[in-house]
């Protein structure tokens, strides 16, 4: 009786193996939850430090300003070379023979202003809805300029933003919404609506896509009045940004499973929403930000939006090719690949295969 208690703890009494222990944490809830605290921890930094480096010190980078070739005046001549001087070479000058075409040029987003000779001064034309941060540092510069050099100058603010958003801050944070809303609802349908199957996953996203972006649009424009939103359009450029930003989440959960948030949260919120240009203006911010954010969601958002409320009949196509390339691209790794993805109804439950 004895040895036979003897021979069982020998067999499974042993001291367990270090490789045992490992496996038997890595199985246990205390692994994830350690690898959680640490990427949460580097995700707060990253967070604070990405839109810290974007927006704490805006820098003039290359800001495209027209130029009316009028008569030749000393004073115009002076102002743009010390216009150029102050903003360390930063003006990306486009010459045109006269105001029509440099109007055209700001109403396509080409340029950023116009300087044009007026009497024995200077005019310059901002537009605050190209960019609110680079029209107040025209302005702002502009003055000090003309103060230094003695030049008369008028600065007229052609395409002002509207009353109800005088930083033109509310665009981004609409689309900063859908972004955010739309891949959190990608999640909760993981959570919560784990069985649904993939023809169904993607229809609950268009469905939620559509009514959120139905809601942010309702909210902003009707029930705070700070913008006047072309309705239809901003909210499918809305529920577009709100299903490809869910895809995107999606598509990531097929591929490696819980750990999805990482890249999801890495391409949509630390590097997309920081350079979007919807805070800081593309000019300002660090040029690499500046030409990535174009071709990313939120930045495709921010532009397809800010062109249909200040721009109308000036709309680009590439806005909307990003976010489609963005939500095919998710859509099909998703499809293809769904017998990856945790969830669905499609597979023998557990019990039933060890009973057959």
């Amino acid at each position: 009786m004895t040895g036979g208690a003897s021979g069982a703890h020998g067999a499974h009494g042993r001291p367990p193996t270090r490789r045992e222990k490992w496996e038997s944490y890595k199985k246990s809830p205390y692994f994830p939850a350690v690898v959680l605290l640490f990427i949460l921890a580097a995700a707060a930094g990253l967070f604070a430090g990405s839109y810290t480096y974007a927006m704490a010190n805006p820098t003039p980078h290359r800001i495209p300003v027209a130029v009316v070739e009028g008569p030749r005046s000393p004073y115009a001549a002076r102002f743009v070379q010390g216009m150029e001087k102050a903003l360390d070479a930063s003006l990306e000058l486009h010459r045109y023979p006269d105001g029509a075409q440099a109007e055209e040029a700001l109403d396509e987003q080409k340029v950023f202003a116009i300087l044009r000779s007026k009497g024995k001064g200077v005019a310059m034309e901002v537009a605050g809805a190209s960019g609110a941060t680079v029209a107040q540092l025209l302005g702002e510069t502009g003055v000090k300029v003309a103060r230094t050099l003695g030049v008369p100058l008028t600065v007229k603010d052609v395409k002002p933003l509207g009353e109800g958003d005088p930083r033109g801050l509310a665009l981004f944070y609409i689309s900063l919404a859908a972004v955010i809303i739309g891949f959190v609802g990608a999640i909760q349908l993981s959570v919560h609506a784990r069985a649904l199957n993939p023809l169904e996953r993607i229809l609950f996203t268009v469905a939620y896509a559509l009514l959120g972006g139905f809601a942010i649009a309702a909210v902003v424009d009707w029930g705070l009045g700070a913008l006047d939103l072309p309705f239809v359009q901003s909210w499918l450029i809305l529920a577009f940004t709100m299903f490809t930003s869910g895809m995107v989440f999606t598509m990531f959960n097929t591929l490696i499973g819980r750990w999805a948030m990482i890249p999801t949260w890495g391409v949509m919120v630390l590097l997309g929403n920081p350079s979007s240009g919807g805070a800081v203006s593309w000019p300002l911010l660090p040029s690499v930000l500046g030409h990535v954010g174009r071709w990313l969601p939120p930045g495709a958002s921010v532009n397809a939006q800010h062109t249909a409320v200040y721009y109308q009949g000036h709309q680009y196509v590439f806005p909307y090719l990003v976010l489609a390339a963005w939500a095919l691209v998710s859509c099909t790794v998703f499809w293809v690949w769904r017998h990856r993805h945790p969830g669905g109804r499609d597979r023998v439950p557990e019990h039933a295969a060890a009973a057959a």
